[in-house]
């Protein structure tokens, strides 16, 4: 099991091995996470996503690709639930953590930031986001050395670390 950590900050500025993206199901970029790792890695994000997933994704899947320019060496993106258009099964939530350590491994990625997955623009309650984090990064088997929940802001931090407890 990995040790789950939290820092605040921002996720595209980690010394890690992987950082997790937010992603949309095409996986071309966007906005809030999504927008910030493309803008960050540059190009070769983007064509790598293009390259290994000309379909995109399923929501609750994950893949990896290259980090571009961030300190990070790979990308492992996962589609989160969009709770806002009806996508309310919390075992697709659960899964893109589960997923990510598990591609994670794939890739031989020990140290790995990760979003709160579904929890901005796509309107998953924020306690159970954080929860859903917590908990699947904190019980599922993996290599994975460090889980570090990257929040954005010093409230997301202190919910993340009041569950960490």
């Amino acid at each position: 099991m990995a040790e789950v950590t939290v820092v605040e900050g921002d996720i595209t500025t980690q010394d890690v091995d992987a950082v997790v993206n937010a992603a949309n199901r095409a996986m071309r970029g966007g906005g809030g996470v999504d927008g910030a790792i493309h803008r960050a890695g540059g190009p070769a994000v983007l064509e790598d996503c293009r390259r290994r997933f000309p379909k995109g994704l399923a929501t609750g899947d994950a893949g990896w690709t290259t980090a571009g320019q961030m300190p990070a060496r790979w990308v492992i993106h996962v589609v989160g639930p969009n709770f806002t258009r009806g996508e309310t099964d919390r075992s697709l939530l659960v899964s893109c953590y589960a997923r990510a350590l598990a591609v994670a491994d794939e890739i031989g990625a020990l140290t790995v930031a990760f979003p709160l997955v579904s929890a901005g623009v796509y309107g998953w309650p924020f306690d159970d986001a954080v929860t859903a984090a917590v908990e699947t990064l904190g019980s599922t088997p993996t290599q994975v050395t460090e889980a570090r929940i990257v929040a954005f802001g010093r409230s997301t931090y202190d919910a993340v670390s009041a569950v960490l407890r």
